[in-house]
């Protein structure tokens, strides 16, 4: 291992990382396809895509940690919401996860991109007022909040992804949640959904340990950074690029689909 792999993995990782605390997502839709593509553009070793998908598991995992760490002060957690929708979507993950079994790659691939697009339609729908509301006094619909991250849920577990980037703008325009709170909650959830993925690589073996390890000490230094750069940008600027980021990866899936 010499330090330009440590040096390309570890910036993959701080690059993820940051926009994950930044934006309360989980990073691997970054970060997959930067492991994927850019270490054999410099001549490195290329990584395999059970490789890739175990490395950002344990990563995604870190990474909402050192989130969620950065927004614990503040009011932005909302514990309800977070007890609510993170017990809704680990059940939909384990649903989901068990029933991909039975379904072709085409189908998977397909649930994917519906989900996804629905995500970037549901981001640029005008949010008015949510973020006018003091975070002591958000109120919202906990049935309608289970319900829906049980959706998300089995759709991530179908496609193997955590699915806060379908979290948030369920939050934003179903539940009108405030936009940090919105992003701290949604790392606290995307943590518990993560849960089960990293074990689940993990106890099958399928991580890379150096550049997984590499990955986490950059994923806990960028985290939190992002959460601060978070917490200063304007709630409109930090919803354009959610939105600009979900409809990119909307346009990918479907590009791959087709």
């Amino acid at each position: 291992m010499d330090i330009t792999f440590i040096l390309t993995i570890f910036l993959i990782g701080f690059i993820g990382s940051y926009i994950s605390g930044m934006l309360g997502i989980g990073g691997s839709i970054i970060k997959y396809p930067m492991l994927l593509y850019i270490p054999p553009l410099f001549g490195l070793a290329a990584f395999t895509a059970h490789e890739v998908s175990g490395i950002s598991a344990i990563q995604v995992f870190f990474a909402t940690i050192g989130g969620v760490w950065a927004y614990r002060k503040g009011g932005y957690l909302n514990k309800s919401l977070i007890t609510y929708m993170g017990a809704s979507i680990l059940i939909g993950s384990f649903i989901g996860g068990y029933g991909s079994k039975l379904m072709s790659e085409d189908g998977i691939n397909i649930i994917y991109g519906i989900l996804a697009l629905t995500a970037a339609v549901m981001m640029f729908i005008p949010k008015k007022g949510i973020d006018d509301v003091p975070l002591d006094q958000v109120t919202f619909n906990k049935s309608l909040a289970a319900i829906l991250a049980l959706i998300v849920g089995v759709g991530a577990g179908i496609v193997g992804a955590a699915g806060a980037f379908l979290l948030v703008p369920i939050m934003l325009v179903i539940l009108k949640i405030p936009t940090r709170m919105t992003i701290a909650s949604s790392l606290a959830i995307t943590f518990i959904s993560s849960i089960g993925a990293t074990v689940g690589k993990i106890t099958t073996g399928q991580i890379d340990y150096f550049p997984a390890f590499i990955m986490i000490v950059a994923s806990l230094i960028a985290s939190p950074l992002g959460v601060m750069t978070g917490k200063k940008m304007n709630t409109k600027i930090l919803q354009f690029i959610l939105a600009v980021l979900i409809f990119s990866t909307a346009v990918k899936i479907w590009l791959d689909i087709l």
